[in-house]
């Protein structure tokens, strides 16, 4: 255990102090995971990674992300998913389908890296940073294609966060339509409630909701982009059908919704393990960061920018049609 002390400090280090930078007014709307691998990437750059850190860190990107990602369930109500009713759960649905698709499809056609793609338009579909730990999980993606996906997602959310807040006004939705429009199309939770916050509470409710149905969406798109990257590469290398590894903490990240769901832990604990899991998985970004090559950045980041982008502005486009579309039938 005392060969992961010094990478695991290094990383709890890096976490809180991206935790407390993160409630900056401006630092917020990025949120302490991205601020976390920006913290470990400029750690690396600076002062650099001795071999001693590195058990801890790979630790922390590793077991500590899947542990983060477990706890996570506990923010997850599923009880408030079924209340959202069955049309904003279509349009959660329909919204990631539609992400997914059109990302990773304008990744591939600008020659983006396949991992690199596929992460880049789960972040951008589901759940943003949690998505792309998850799902890199499942297609064996390499830690700086995580760190990545992760920045570029961030960037995206955040520059759209800013954008909502200004055209809100224009949209002519109500509070509680535009908060399900930001929860639909959003790319972090942390987008969510920034941009939901200023049209008032019944939007920053109904924003919460529609975030955490596409949270809850997350395990199964994952199993299947898993079993997707398992069977492209047994065909590659022309070999038969073999067992998929189900990934134990997506699992866990359901039997800790369902036990949240039924009420078992209290709310106050059921609180702080949520800042628990924000915390390792802020750790876990830390490591990512602290292995990243600034080089990775410059090799894939642009084209997988430019599709992020270019697929963020027809997921908003596509989130809204359906908004007023609810709307109407409504």
């Amino acid at each position: 255990m005392r060969k992961y002390v010094h990478g695991l400090l290094l990383t709890l280090g890096l976490a809180l102090t991206a935790q407390v930078l993160a409630r900056v007014p401006v630092l917020s709307i990025v949120g302490p995971l991205v601020i976390a691998i920006l913290l470990g990437m400029a750690w690396r750059a600076a002062r650099g990674v001795t071999a001693g850190a590195v058990p801890g860190i790979d630790f922390s990107g590793r077991i500590l992300l899947r542990t983060g990602i477990v706890l996570l369930g506990m923010r997850l109500h599923l009880g408030d998913v079924v209340q959202a009713g069955a049309g904003s759960v279509a349009i959660a649905l329909a919204d990631i389908v539609f992400g997914l698709l059109v990302v990773y499809g304008l990744c591939r056609w600008l020659g983006v890296e396949t991992r690199i793609g596929m992460l880049t338009a789960c972040g951008t579909a589901i759940c943003g940073a949690a998505a792309v730990g998850a799902v890199g999980s499942q297609i064996n993606a390499r830690q700086e294609e995580v760190a990545v996906s992760t920045g570029i997602v961030a960037l995206l959310g955040t520059g759209f966060t800013v954008v909502y807040t200004l055209v809100y006004p224009f949209l002519g939705l109500s509070s509680e339509l535009y908060g399900l429009f930001s929860g639909a199309t959003l790319h972090e939770i942390a987008h969510v409630l920034a941009a939901a916050a200023p049209a008032g509470s019944a939007a920053l409710d109904v924003a919460v909701v529609a975030k955490l149905t596409r949270v809850a969406l997350l395990v199964p798109v994952a199993l299947l982009i898993g079993w997707w990257a398992a069977r492209q590469e047994w065909e590659e290398q022309g070999e038969g059908w073999k067992k998929v590894t189900l990934p134990w903490f997506l699992f866990g990240f359901l039997a800790a919704s369902g036990v949240h769901s039924l009420g078992i832990v209290p709310a106050d604990w059921a609180d702080r393990l949520v800042r628990l899991a924000y915390l390792l998985m802020a750790m876990a970004m830390a490591g990512l960061g602290l292995n990243a090559d600034p080089g990775a950045f410059r090799r894939h980041g642009t084209r997988a920018l430019t599709a992020g982008l270019a697929g963020s502005v027809l997921l908003s486009l596509f989130g809204y049609g359906l908004v007023r579309l609810l709307a109407y039938i409504q």
